[in-house]
């Protein structure tokens, strides 16, 4: 194999940015071919290339909490397959416990050989609608066990030397509720990781087996030298951070997920053994998972164009204790993790290191609050699940500015859409009465957490459908950072006709909604960043312009600044502007 030394440093980057361009159009033949709305218009799914050994040697910008689990998964499948891969054979797995983040994120892997050995993997992961289990839409606030979730897929061949094991499919397909939608999603995931096996044989060809393997090195050491070099400018010391889930929705209130950074040189060890025992209900993570949520909190703290391989995460050290709420003895259901509490993993690691690095730390971006509702479409009477992922909640704020509004979740940063809500329509029997932003949701600071969103919508079915929610944060918003304040938490509400108006809670199953009901789901804000008396009052100006603040809340947070400014003493700023009303808890 050519040394390190032989690798010319031009080459190296282009075959770094070669790999991103693959595992990027791998992303768009998915987005193009899948048939379920959660992967071709919210697009939850993500790409990568992985080593047989596991390491992550490229992935695109899709979902970030998918891609550190990766490695683990792509270790399974080589640990437990050994010698018996084949050219042409696709392989499964799903196991939260064998490298999966939670059942619904189901993972194809497609080997990539060199001459006639196995050398990389080509992997899809995606969110499937539906993964069999207790209910509808893959997620089961009542489950107090894994087996209540879904189907597991330990390491599975499904496809062998190129030919379909049929009974396998067979197999898999009649667990989930619409199997059509699944064999469809999953022949995308197929050909997608397909795409990726042909242009790495492509790049391999043009470059030669051993000038690509010397090149990947050369990357994978050069993100280590990247990360390392950001690292080494932060303060040293041991720093804390805690972040709080409002409860488990089986009786466990106040669940804490406690960090230790201990930053030295280039060095991190991140202790998170302190964090609350593990729960009764899907809020708990597995190892995989957990590690996904601390890497995914350093890749918000350096460069933005580090790659983000195997490289760039080797200065991290991980400590946690089984039985806790981050890394939950085998068994136990993990589900909503991928969220909750893999954003409080996030939070708590980032408030830790936020006085270490306060010019990159931003402010929390807002929870998930997940609604599925399955029902009979009365225009088709073919059943249908939808899954809720417009109103997105807001971005949080940071040293660069404003949070994105409408930005949606810490762990997804973005890379999760909501999708037309014109196409949502023909799809479903829903009608939007209107979706915009949420005025006042995001937190106050020199810099405003974005806005979340509202959303009004009629189900317009003729028998009464089913929702079943999955979600935190009507208790506490996205964290505010460095002086900022907390986001809004959320407020969803059903409105049946003759009944008074009921709050959704972000746990339930079997909640039912009568036809014509009318959902209201007003998603939380991001965080501020830093203290609001330095806001520019250009940047207020605007935000009541846009609607993103209400003019009464622009004045109390003017009236704030002239209490820090000691320009008004609060006793008679307290005679001159009311406070802001309250959002209203939920849950």
């Amino acid at each position: 194999m050519t040394s390190i030394a032989q690798v010319d440093p031009i080459v190296a980057s282009v075959i770094q940015h070669r790999l991103l361009a693959i595992v990027e159009e791998m992303g768009e033949a998915m987005l193009r071919t899948s048939y379920s709305q959660i992967l071709n218009s919210s697009r939850d799914f993500s790409t990568a290339i992985c080593g047989l050994d596991g390491r992550l040697i490229a992935q695109a910008e899709h979902v970030p909490i998918h891609v550190g689990a990766l490695p683990f998964a792509a270790k399974a499948v080589t640990e437990f397959f050994g010698e018996d891969i084949h050219e042409g054979d696709v392989f499964l797995l799903n196991d939260p416990y064998h490298g999966g983040n939670h059942l619904p994120d189901l993972t194809a892997f497609v080997p990539v050989f060199e001459d006639g050995e196995a050398r990389f993997w080509s992997i899809n992961r995606a969110h499937q609608s539906d993964i069999g289990g207790a209910t509808h839409g893959a997620y089961n606030a009542a489950a107090t066990d894994i087996w209540q979730e879904g189907i597991r897929i330990t390491p599975l061949r499904l496809y062998d030397r190129g030919e379909l094991r049929r009974d396998v499919l067979e197999m898999i397909a009649t667990n989930v509720r619409h199997p059509r939608d699944f064999r469809g999603d999953l022949a995308a995931m197929i050909g997608s990781a397909h795409v990726g096996e042909r242009r790495l044989l492509h790049l391999a060809a043009e470059f030669g087996w051993p000038g690509t393997h010397a090149a990947i090195k050369a990357v994978l050491d050069g993100a280590e030298r990247r990360t390392r070099a950001v690292i080494a400018q932060w303060k040293d010391g041991v720093y804390r951070g805690e972040a709080v889930l409002d409860d488990d929705g089986r009786g466990n209130d106040n669940i804490q997920i406690r960090a230790t950074v201990t930053k030295r040189g280039s060095d991190l060890v991140i202790d998170l053994s302190n964090s609350h025992a593990q729960v009764t209900s899907f809020v708990n993570s597995s190892y995989p998972n957990m590690y996904s949520s601390v890497v995914v909190a350093l890749s918000y703290l350096i460069d933005p164009d580090t790659p983000k391989n195997d490289g760039t995460f080797r200065p991290i050290t991980i400590f946690a204790e089984p039985g806790t709420v981050v890394w939950a003895n085998p068994g136990a259901p993990v589900t909503l993790a991928t969220n909750h509490c893999g954003q409080e993993i996030i939070e708590a690691i980032i408030k830790a290191l936020a006085p270490a690095c306060p010019d990159r730390a931003m402010a929390g971006w807002g929870r998930r609050f997940r609604v599925a509702l399955q029902g009979q479409d009365p225009r088709s009477e073919r059943p249908f699940i939808w899954h809720f992922f417009q109103a997105r909640p807001g971005g949080g704020a940071s040293p660069a500015g404003d949070g994105w509004p409408g930005g949606g979740e810490w762990q997804a940063a973005g890379g999760i859409k909501f999708g037309s809500l014109e196409v949502t329509e023909v799809r479903f029997p829903l009608f939007f009465r209107r979706h915009e932003f949420r005025p006042d949701s995001g937190g106050r600071g020199r810099y405003r957490g974005g806005p979340g969103g509202i959303a009004e919508i009629v189900v317009e079915t003729s028998e009464p459908a089913i929702a079943n929610t999955a979600g935190d944060g009507v208790r506490y918003g996205a964290c505010g950072i460095l002086g900022g304040s907390d986001g809004a938490p959320h407020r969803y509400t059903l409105y049946s006709e003759g009944r008074p108006p009921r709050a959704i809670k972000t746990k339930e199953v079997g909640l039912v909604i009568g036809p014509n009901d009318v959902l209201v789901l007003e998603s939380g804000g991001g965080g501020g960043w830093g203290n609001q008396a330095l806001r520019d009052p250009a940047a207020v100006a605007c935000d009541i312009e846009n609607a993103f603040v209400t003019k009464v809340n622009a004045e109390t947070a003017a009236v704030a600044r002239d209490i820090e400014n000691a320009f008004v003493t609060e006793v008679n700023a307290g005679t001159a502007v009311s406070p802001p009303p309250q959002a209203a808890e939920g849950d």
